[in-house]
């Protein structure tokens, strides 16, 4: 199995560590200081569940790697339309392409089935320049439950979670799905083949689409916002909304809100991927997270007042913060 990582960043490194761990043909695409240190030193992984360190190839340049079975896209989401000439090299016919993004993927609607079948996400997919690079026949969807930090150049902290759920838009259990599946697993993650991910997507979508703001807003860690009465009522509030328009497109999350929050209690201090982003002032991923449920909201009638209102405070932080 050979496996490019594009974007080899915190997730995107320690998901190819692992596979390199397993025996996968891996190559890790990254740049700067971070693409120096794996160079030199290979990945460091620092984990409550053992030190390990893997060589895989890193590179800045795509067409060195050439053809592979799967591109595992760590790239933030708002990347991806731009993303055309680093991964052009990356593809053959067959290449799987396992987006590992937050919030509702530009593929949502492929193969859906429904009333909906086929819709575009304007809001993650604007004028269709997401599928004009990435083809929904390619993705295999995939949901990060794993907590990671890029504690050094080449290192990175593995706070929780090995779990990366994987799944075909038409719900199938294909042979590409499960051969990832038997991959991860061998090099130490969970990696469940799910019929419906799209329930995987709203469970951690419910926690992305309120902390991941308002932890930018507040500059606050994930127990700091639990533990304040405001912000968690405007939290429950929140999840409450998105709760509403997952059940207008017939998912189910399996979670209550209560319980939602006594897990993001429980993983303490950490900051949320879009404070990080803030912090390193880099472009913030609220369109798929925020900016999307509202679009799904607008086209199944489900009233999100909660939403509209953190949405634009938000996005004008957002603008504010790349200006």
């Amino acid at each position: 199995m050979k496996v490019a990582v594009l974007g080899a960043g915190a997730i995107g490194a320690y998901v190819g560590a692992a596979l390199h761990r397993a025996g996968a043909d891996v190559h890790l695409i990254a740049r700067g200081p971070h693409l120096a240190a794996m160079r030199q030193h290979g990945v460091r992984v620092l984990s409550p569940r053992g030190d390990f360190t893997a060589r895989a190839h890193a590179t800045d340049d795509p067409a060195e790697v050439g053809p592979v079975d799967y591109v595992f896209l760590g790239l933030k989401a708002n990347s991806y339309a731009a993303c055309g000439p680093l991964i052009e090299p990356l593809l053959h016919d067959g290449t799987a392409v396992v987006a590992a993004q937050n919030g509702i993927p530009w593929w949502y609607f492929h193969r859906h089935g429904g009333p909906h079948d086929g819709h575009r996400v304007e809001s993650v997919d604007p004028d269709g320049a997401v599928s004009a690079v990435l083809a929904p026949e390619r993705a295999v969807g995939c949901v990060v439950y794993a907590a990671t930090e890029l504690e050094d150049p080449g290192v990175v902290r593995h706070l929780e979670g090995t779990r990366f759920s994987v799944g075909e838009p038409d719900r199938s259990v294909s042979r590409r799905c499960l051969a990832l599946s038997e991959a991860m697993v061998a090099g130490g993650l969970k990696c469940p083949v799910e019929p419906d991910l799209r329930n995987d997507i709203w469970l951690k979508l419910l926690g992305n689409i309120s902390f991941n703001p308002i932890s930018a807003l507040a500059r606050a860690t994930m127990r700091q916002m639990c533990l304040h009465g405001g912000t968690r009522k405007v939290i429950e509030t929140m999840m409450t909304e998105t709760l509403a328009v997952a059940e207008a497109l017939g998912c189910e999350v399996g979670v209550s809100i209560e319980r939602r929050l006594a897990g993001a209690e429980r993983v303490g201090d950490h900051r949320t991927s879009t404070l990080q982003d803030l912090e390193r002032g880099k472009p913030l991923e609220l369109d798929v997270l925020l900016a999307a449920v509202v679009e799904l909201a607008e086209i199944t009638g489900v009233e999100v007042p909660t939403l509209r209102t953190v949405h634009a405070i938000s996005d004008l932080l957002a603008l504010r913060s790349a200006a």
